[in-house]
């Protein structure tokens, strides 16, 4: 007596990639388009000087800006903030201070800026609690 073997027909599954591929690519045309809107900063020509770099180690600092025609701002993180004067500024330094203390503060002051306005938001800045402040510079171009 022969047994015969018969094969059950096994049907696969079969996922359809392709509409997944094309929202991930509408996702990437998106990511893409608003990055730069997104990234939006001070736009500060730096004074160039020979200084040490920041230790990599150190959090992101809280970037207190001054640009050329004296306008403040301050950066936290990737957020940029225009202070309408002074105090703005102080209020803006004093509130992430008290979140991390020990988070340090550095100064970027445009080249063309007045010296007084560089002058002033290092006061206001020492009237928020800052100690130790920090300058920001460009590095001078290396010669052969």
């Amino acid at each position: 007596m022969a047994v015969r073997l018969r094969r059950k027909s096994r049907t696969v599954a079969e996922i359809n990639v392709v509409p997944y591929i094309d929202v991930m690519l509408v996702l990437l045309v998106i990511f893409i388009a608003t990055a730069p809107v997104v990234m939006t900063g001070v736009t500060v020509d730096l004074p160039k000087a020979t200084a040490e770099a920041m230790n990599e180690d150190q959090r992101t600092p809280v970037i207190a800006s001054v640009d050329a025609v004296g306008q403040y701002y301050v950066s936290v993180d990737s957020t940029s903030v225009k202070a309408q004067d002074l105090n703005a500024v102080t209020a803006l330094v004093r509130e992430e201070l008290s979140r991390d203390p020990s988070r340090p503060v550095v100064v970027q002051g445009d080249a063309r800026v007045a010296y007084d306005s560089v002058i002033q938001l290092m006061n206001a800045l020492k009237q928020a609690g800052v100690t130790s402040v920090g300058l920001v510079t460009e590095p001078l171009p290396e010669s052969k």
